[in-house]
């Protein structure tokens, strides 16, 4: 039998678990925008390659190139990886977790300066540069 828990939505939303409940939802978004966006490029793919083919595979294709999506998709993609090699290295050395808040303080210096870099490089050229 599970545990109950008297939790309503709005103290749901008021809890304020900071950096692990933000890596943990920011981890569920990221996988969710990877899959859609999986999605919508073997759709766009099928619908752009077949004979009686339609503008719909063309439209996708240009909401890809379009530099606020990279920069979105880019986002989600790059924090769903080192988010989970955080994950990968706290499951593999349990006595580790102790350290979870600090290790979630090193994926965030090591994620902002990569992302720094790619957001000017998408920026750039988003801008014509």
């Amino acid at each position: 039998m599970g545990i109950k828990r008297n939790v309503g939505l709005m103290e749901g939303l008021r809890y304020q678990g900071k950096g692990p409940m933000l890596t943990y939802i920011l981890h569920r978004i990221g996988g969710l925008s990877i899959v859609i966006f999986v999605a919508l490029h073997i759709l766009a793919s099928f619908l752009s390659n077949q004979a009686w083919g339609t503008n719909a595979g063309i439209f996708i294709n240009t909401i890809y190139e379009y530099w606020l999506f990279q920069i979105f998709i880019f986002f989600c993609a790059l924090f769903h990886v080192i988010n989970g090699l955080r994950i990968v290295i706290l499951d593999l050395w349990p006595k580790l977790i102790e350290y979870q808040r600090e290790a979630i303080w090193i994926e965030w210096f090591v994620f902002l300066p990569i992302y720094a870099i790619a957001l000017f490089v998408i920026i750039r050229g988003g801008l014509g540069g």
